[in-house]
């Protein structure tokens, strides 16, 4: 079992764009989720797959047990999903010695892009990169279980993506 300590941010413009290291394409489903867990299937470049379980959080941490599975056995899991499927590409870019993931979601959530980085304990200093907009740490509607229930286009009219 593993902790994730994460905290979450929209994005201000395109500069980080220039920064990307490395691009992934992920597609995910939820197989359950209630307010004390969820359960994700999730493929990547379609040559990775895994079966993950998180707990809600406490603060800014959860437990988070991720196990690697066929991905012909992730594609029959996510045929048993409980809402939509989320699509989205993920850019990582580093900054002050930290790896920012960057969400830029597709399909029914296009138009949202999340970064976040993951943190040593709940107290660790961030230095903020110029693109970093608003915290949305802890704002249930932006978690990806969320989403998959109720995709940003049902709701971004109420946002701005600062």
């Amino acid at each position: 079992m593993a902790i994730e300590i994460e905290r979450k941010f929209l994005i201000k413009g395109d500069a980080w764009r220039d920064q990307v290291r490395t691009k992934q394409r992920f597609r995910q489903a939820y197989l359950s989720t209630s307010d004390i867990s969820s359960v994700r299937v999730r493929i990547a470049d379609e040559r990775q797959a895994w079966i993950s379980i998180k707990t809600s959080y406490h603060g800014i941490s959860r437990d988070e047990f991720e196990y690697p599975i066929p991905v012909a056995d992730a594609h029959q899991l996510i045929q048993l999903r409980e809402s939509e499927i989320i699509e989205k590409n993920r850019y990582t870019v580093a900054f002050a010695g930290l790896t920012w993931e960057i969400d830029e979601f597709a399909g029914s959530s296009a138009g949202l892009i999340i970064a976040e980085v993951e943190l040593e304990d709940e107290v660790q200093a961030v230095a903020l990169p110029k693109w970093i907009g608003r915290e949305v740490t802890g704002e249930r509607r932006y978690q990806n279980s969320q989403l998959a229930q109720h995709p940003f286009r049902a709701w971004r009219t109420e946002v701005a993506q600062d």
